[in-house]
C-alpha cells in the first residue's frame, strides 16, 4: 500500500509541477472549494480543471472531477471504489454521483460570498439498501468570509441531503491559510437533528506548490458507535491528493 501511495502521490506532484510551468502567469493559488467534508463558497475558474483522490477506510478511494465550465458555474463528478487497495474483496465502484455549484454572490463588506450547490456524493454504501450510510448534502447553500483576522475564513450553509425526508440540515467550518503554506481546518457537520449523528472533522490541507495539495485528516473525531445497518461509526483517517490545472478556452 505504501509503494501504492508514494507512486500516485509523485505521479501527481509530477503532473502539477508541469501544469503550474506551462501556465505560471495564468494560474494563482487554487480557491478552497471545499474543506474536510463540506464545501464553501468557493469556485474554479471558468476553463480550470481540479481532480481530487481521497484514499479512505478498508483501502477505498474517493475521485473528484471538478470543472468550471462558466464563471462562477462548477460542474463535476465523483466516483468510489471499495477495497481498490489492500487485500479485502471484492473490489467494487460505487455509483457515480454529480457536483454542481452556482456561486451567485462574491461578497461586499458584510455579506459572505454566497454558493448553491447540489452535492449527491455520501460516504459508506451499503449496497443491500441502496443508501449511504453518511448523507451526501443534496441541495446546499453556503455563505464564506474572512472573519477575525486575515486568513481566517468561515464557511457555514444549510442543507437537504434526503427530498423523502425533507429535514434541513446545517454545517459549520473554519480554515487558517497559513503564509499559503498551511491550511488548518476544522467543521462540523450535520447539525440540528438529533435522528442523524452529526460529526467533527479536523485536519490539516498542506499546499505543496500553487496547484498541489495534500490533506490530511480526521472524521467522525470521538465516534465509536454503530450505523443502522450495523457497520462501525468510528473516527476514520483519510488523506487526500488535490490538484487543479488550466485547460484553456472551451
Amino acid at each position: 500500500m505504501k509503494k501504492i501511495l508514494f507512486f500516485v502521490f509523485s505521479m501527481l506532484f509530477s503532473f502539477s509541477v508541469f501544469c503550474e510551468d506551462k501556465k505560471r502567469d495564468e494560474i494563482i493559488l487554487t480557491p478552497d472549494t471545499s474543506l474536510i467534508d463540506i464545501p464553501t463558497a468557493g469556485v474554479i475558474d471558468y476553463s480550470n480543471f481540479n481532480l481530487k483522490t481521497r484514499f479512505y477506510t478498508n483501502g477505498g478511494v474517493l475521485t473528484h472531477l471538478n470543472v468550471g465550465i462558466l464563471q462562477n458555474i462548477n460542474l463535476g463528478a465523483s466516483f468510489m471504489v471499495d477495497n481498490l487497495i489492500g487485500s479485502n474483496s471484492p473490489v467494487k465502484m460505487v455509483r457515480p454521483e454529480m457536483q454542481l455549484k452556482f456561486r451567485f454572490y462574491d461578497g461586499g463588506y458584510y455579506i459572505p460570498a454566497l454558493a448553491l450547490g447540489y452535492d449527491g456524493q455520501g460516504y459508506y454504501y451499503d449496497r443491500s439498501v441502496k443508501k449511504y450510510m453518511q448523507k451526501g448534502k443534496g441541495l446546499y447553500l453556503v455563505g464564506s468570509k474572512e472573519l477575525f483576522f486575515p486568513g481566517f475564513m468561515t464557511s457555514a450553509g444549510f442543507n437537504i441531503p434526503d427530498y423523502d425526508e425533507g429535514y434541513l440540515y446545517s454545517f459549520l467550518g473554519f480554515n487558517y491559510n497559513m503564509d499559503d503554506k498551511l491550511n488548518l481546518m476544522l467543521e462540523f457537520d450535520n447539525m440540528f437533528h438529533s435522528d442523524y449523528p452529526s460529526r467533527i472533522n479536523a485536519g490539516v490541507r498542506i499546499n505543496v506548490n500553487s496547484n498541489f495539495f495534500v490533506d490530511v485528516a480526521f472524521r467522525n473525531i470521538g465516534k465509536n458507535e454503530k450505523f443502522p445497518n450495523g457497520w462501525d461509526n468510528k473516527t476514520e483517517r483519510i488523506v487526500q491528493f488535490n490538484t487543479s490545472f488550466y485547460l484553456g478556452n472551451f
